[in-house]
């Protein structure tokens, strides 16, 4: 199993959370703006990306009907302004049909009453009644390049979207090294929560003092052989 699908693979299996990443990663990777619009809901996947501009949804229709099934589309908007990016229509055709596990929108959507009562998992940075229109529209250079710059960096990356928000592990971040991060932060969290709720600790002794890296038989024995993994 290539690296990329070990990290998916376990961040899916153990429902890493986009706020246990950002951690992994060093307090990084955090995508500003986009919020969930259904509660609940955990995603991770290689990031497919496509863009509209222009106050027009033409270029998210003609680049959508390419799209792959499974992983993240990160749908980008340029200069749509207040205007929503899509709506119930479009959300079902790349969900449904084309079997995306999550959409995040830079951007704003439309038949919000309809994408939550389904549940979707998506994820946009607002909402709005108003649509962009459905024409073709002259692609301007200074937006093909922004476009193509964020291409580079979003494609081939992978996203983990919930109700925290979007956290991205950038291409060259997509390593050994991620994996074992990831790795130490979930075996963190277990014992801090174990020093929390089983030993009574404060957060101060338990986050701060670390006090079980000092009086390491306070940990069960599955703890302690985890933690001597990452003591070497």
């Amino acid at each position: 199993m290539k690296i990329k699908e070990q990290i998916i693979d376990f961040i899916k299996k153990n429902r890493v959370s986009s706020v246990e990443v950002a951690d992994a990663l060093g307090k990084s990777g955090v995508l500003p703006g986009p919020k969930p619009l259904a509660t609940g809901q955990h995603v991770v996947g290689e990031v497919q990306y496509i863009y509209g501009h222009s106050e027009s949804n033409w270029p998210i229709h003609e680049q959508g009907k390419d799209v792959k099934e499974g992983g993240i589309l990160y749908v980008d908007t340029f200069l749509c302004h207040d205007k929503a990016a899509f709506g119930d229509i479009v959300a079902k055709y790349f969900l449904l049909y084309k079997q995306v596990e999550g959409v995040v929108v830079n951007g704003l959507l439309r038949d919000v009453h309809t994408l939550k009562k389904e549940n979707y998992p998506i994820w946009c940075k607002g909402i709005t009644p108003l649509g962009c229109y459905n024409k073709d529209v002259t692609l301007p250079h200074d937006i093909e390049e922004s476009a193509k710059t964020e291409r580079e960096y979003l494609e081939g990356s992978i996203m983990i979207c919930d109700d925290s928000g979007v956290t991205v592990i950038s291409k060259d971040r997509i390593n050994e090294d991620t994996l074992s991060r990831l790795e130490f932060i979930e075996l963190q969290e277990d014992i801090w929560f174990y020093c929390l709720d089983t030993l009574k600790w404060s957060t101060y002794k338990t986050i701060c003092e670390k006090a079980y890296l000092t009086d390491k038989d306070v940990l069960p024995q599955v703890l302690k052989d985890r933690l001597r993994k990452f003591n070497k």
